[in-house]
């Protein structure tokens, strides 16, 4: 399509409204969204699939900005285009609560696909999105009648690309080839430290290359012909994602053009109005568009809202011609499932080993749960048997395979799940943190929960980590104590829209086989008590597998005289929401607590809202078979009892 001065002017509206934003907030980047107006105009105008009216229209390509500091770009895209976002919150930007945060937020402002912000996240969330649909499209679409077809496009910079997520990302989604993925990226060679060659001088077009991408480049990041005609033949690829490399000029037009300091400083008033002048604004007056400006946008959406009609047209055929498929694509879509699980336990088991069986029941049950590990399966139980096309290899790239689970379930259509074992959790908290955040519903899978690794040693048992992740906040952690506990946190897990994180263990543990009514009725409320003492001494309080070690300590305790209690805690989290008449009742002020858990006791005190004493783990673990670790750390039913008596 040929450019016209009137689409030159309407980036110009984008530059304009975003540096308008950030001088009046006196905070921001206005480096990027002067530099790369022109691409995102070009491909909005040109490319991107969207109904403004209806921006969580399935069949939409995705816009994902990577460089999430650029936030006052995307912005005056979804105001110009009408997305509902008021000038008003423009002028709010970086306000509290206002619809136009510091960093693009999921779900608080229409448009926005995902958060971004820190680096690298919305470039792998991105491939996470081009899977899904890849996998859809596969699954539903018919030779004659094609119902899932879009594309991912992300905006990134130099920054994005140092990082190594985008390393682990992009070598993954070249492998699966992943040709409806389309990532343009801001060549302007400035960084926040001054020029990119301080730190980084590789060829990215030849990187790209090797890991099986199409790569384009466009010289002029300001002519919207030529970078048109690079997203055209990108979208052509067959069997490659494409990068389109795009050179621009930081804070173009600006006086601090290619300069680092317009990358994260806000213009002046002075500099704002120079920057009118040499693009040849006609209104000094701030977050002024004129109305020829503004009707070229909501023309330009209105004719895109077509494409939405039009895909529902094929819909309503796609019912006609294949009933079950289209009913089965509506349950694809939903978020969460409320199903019984049936799974059957008779013997002393790891509950990795259970949650293994429970995975393999539910994937009868649930279709579009998806999953896999990073190449760990084996280890973390996480294959699903009976459908292997279900499995997901992410490869050792446990980074990417946080954030691109964070992609698919973003996307919408899969239920993802993905595995690691939980001392590597420190590769991939950003996107724990971030699917907390917007609160979505990956399912988040981490085994050899404590220093029952054993002689792997203390590089891979995992201490301090449990207690890290309560601190997330909207994060729901579950570690049960055995096979029965193990299938309720999968049914909680399959029904919540919240993000979970499920820590099983490398070794066996017996069976709660005379509590299992009390687990099926009391599991939810994240703690509940296996035996109750009345007006009790002590009450100890097991989380996962050291709940083992409360009832054995208990049990001695109690033959000695001293009325000993014990409750499991399989999610501090869940528990916390419960009412304070049953927290009272089940943990009764002013008795003594103490709390068995392998891993950092830091914080439990805190948690519980009254001093607890602990049975942890409060230094690095060690290299020996698991009992004898066990056996040093004191963490025994015998060691816990005898302990408690000499106190």
């Amino acid at each position: 399509m040929k450019f016209t001065d009137l689409d030159g002017q309407s980036a110009d509206a984008l530059r304009i409204l975003a540096i308008d934003a950030i001088t009046n907030a006196n905070s921001g980047h206005p480096g990027l969204p002067l530099g790369t107006a022109s691409i995102a105009y070009a491909l909005w105008k040109d490319h991107l699939k969207f109904d403004s009216k209806r921006p969580d229209w399935f069949d939409r390509d995705r816009f994902v900005l990577s460089a999430g500091h650029g936030s006052s770009l995307l912005y005056a895209l979804l105001h110009l285009f009408g997305y509902g976002l008021p000038l008003e919150e423009l002028k709010r930007f970086r306000k509290l609560d206002s619809l136009t945060p510091g960093h693009p937020e999921y779900g608080r402002t229409a448009g926005v696909e995902t958060t971004t912000g820190p680096l690298g996240q919305g470039f792998a969330n991105a491939v996470g999105m081009a899977m899904a649909e890849q996998i859809l499209a596969r699954k539903f679409n018919r030779p004659e009648l094609e119902i899932i077809d879009h594309k991912t496009y992300v905006l990134c910079g130099e920054g994005d690309l140092m990082e190594g997520l985008t390393y682990e990302a992009a070598s993954l989604a070249g492998h699966l080839k992943l040709n409806k993925l389309v990532c343009l990226f801001d060549f302007n060679k400035i960084t926040i430290e001054g020029s990119t060659d301080l730190a980084f001088t590789e060829d990215v077009e030849k990187r790209f290359k090797a890991q099986n991408w199409n790569v384009l480049k466009v010289e002029n990041g300001n002519d919207q012909e030529e970078i048109s005609r690079a997203v055209r033949k990108a979208g052509k690829s067959q069997d490659k994602p494409s990068l389109i490399i795009v050179k621009t000029h930081i804070g173009y037009k600006s006086p601090k053009q290619d300069s680092n300091k317009v990358h994260g400083e806000p213009l002046s008033p002075e500099e704002v109005l120079k920057t009118r002048e040499n693009l040849g604004w006609p209104d000094k007056e701030p977050f002024s568009v004129p109305e020829p400006i503004r009707a070229n946008f909501l023309v330009i959406a209105s004719k895109k809202a077509r494409e939405r009609k039009r895909w529902e047209k094929r819909m309503e055929e796609y019912r006609t011609k294949y009933p079950s498929d289209y009913e089965k694509l509506g349950n694809f879509l939903k978020k969460t499932e409320e199903i019984k699980l049936e799974t059957v336990f008779d013997q002393p088991m790891a509950t990795r080993e259970a949650s293994y069986k429970v995975l393999n029941e539910a994937a009868e049950k649930i279709e579009n749960l998806y999953g896999g590990s990073a190449d760990l399966a084996p280890s973390t139980k996480t294959k699903i048997d009976k459908y292997p096309e279900r499995n997901f290899h992410f490869g050792i790239r446990e980074h990417a395979m946080g954030a691109i689970s964070n992609g698919l379930a973003l996307h919408g259509g899969l239920r993802p799940f993905c595995s690691t074992f939980l001392v590597f959790l420190d590769y991939m908290k950003t996107p724990v943190r971030l699917a907390s955040m917007m609160k979505i519903n990956p399912i988040y899978i981490f085994t050899h929960d404590s220093i029952a690794v054993g002689e792997d040693g203390p590089t891979h048992q995992p201490v301090e980590h449990i207690m890290s992740m309560r601190l997330i906040p909207e994060l729901t952690v579950l570690r049960p104590a055995d096979a029965f506990e193990t299938k309720k946190a999968w049914e909680y897990i399959l029904r919540t829209d919240k993000t979970v994180c499920l820590l099983l263990t490398r070794q066996k543990l017996p069976l709660l086989s005379a509590h299992r009514e009390t687990i099926e009725r009391d599991f939810e409320k994240g703690a509940y008590a296996l035996v109750e003492k009345e007006k009790p001494d002590l009450i100890l309080i097991g989380t996962g597998s050291e709940t083992h070690i409360a009832l054995e300590a208990a049990k001695r305790l109690n033959e000695k005289g001293v009325k000993t209690s014990v409750v499991s805690m399989p999610s501090w989290e869940l528990f916390s929401k419960q009412p304070e008449s049953y927290k009272e009742a089940l943990l009764k002020k002013g008795v003594r607590k103490i709390v068995i858990e392998a891993g950092r006791s830091t914080g439990w005190s805190d948690l519980l809202g009254e001093k607890v004493g602990c049975f942890g783990v409060d230094s690095f673990g060690r290299s020996a078979p698991e009992k004898d670790v066990y056996n040093f750390f004191g963490l025994t039913g015998e060691a816990v009892a005898e302990k408690i008596i000499r106190q």
